[in-house]
């Protein structure tokens, strides 16, 4: 597996992150780097370390992998991709519990942050088992994610701040198109 194809796919597991991280960002009033920055790395790391659980989980059964790896990779990240353009798709009356505590607050609830960050990198964990027949690439995959997640989380707060009532363009739905394109690739590059 290509470099690019890792970036491609580490940019669609965060899009997940970008949103939430837009959609919790639009009650603040100013951006507070020390603040966000904590955050993304919460969230980076959890995004990061899922892919080498997965992978982990996945080499106990390797040998049998290896014969359908394009097939579980078109799998796995066509369901991922497909379960978040539905959820971009549904409807969301949900307002943003916007009040002065919220606005002006610097402190940071570890509990939500955390659960915030599982929940959207559970994706991440399935996603580790197309890196099975890759030995060679994972420690490089899991960096890419992890990293890419933590600038997606920054970015996401960033915009969220500033735009984030501006704006109503759902990202997850550009990352589930972007996760199933990777996932066709990757059995057309196999099957040819």
């Amino acid at each position: 597996m290509g470099i690019y194809s890792i970036i491609f796919i580490a940019i669609g597991l965060a899009m997940d992150s970008f949103a939430v991280c837009i959609s919790q960002s639009v009650c603040r009033t100013k951006f507070v780097v020390s603040r966000a920055l904590k955050i993304a790395v919460v969230f980076g790391l959890f995004q990061g370390a899922m892919p080498l659980i997965g992978y982990g989980l996945g080499m106990s059964f390797a040998h049998w992998i290896k014969n359908f790896d394009h097939w579980f990779a078109f799998i796995i990240l066509g369901v991922i991709g497909l379960k978040m353009i539905y959820e971009s798709l549904r409807p969301n009356n949900d307002e943003c519990p916007c009040s002065e505590s919220i606005e002006n607050s610097d402190l940071i609830s570890w509990k939500i942050v955390v659960l915030m960050a599982i929940a959207t990198s559970i994706d991440a964990l399935a996603t580790g088992l197309i890196f099975v027949p890759y030995p060679q690439t994972i420690i490089s995959a899991v960096l890419i994610v992890a990293f890419v997640c933590l600038l997606f989380t920054l970015v996401g707060m960033y915009i969220g701040t500033y735009f984030g009532k501006k704006i109503r363009f759902d990202m997850t739905l550009v990352g589930g198109i972007i996760l199933i394109s990777i996932g066709t690739k990757i059995l057309i590059e196999h099957t040819m």
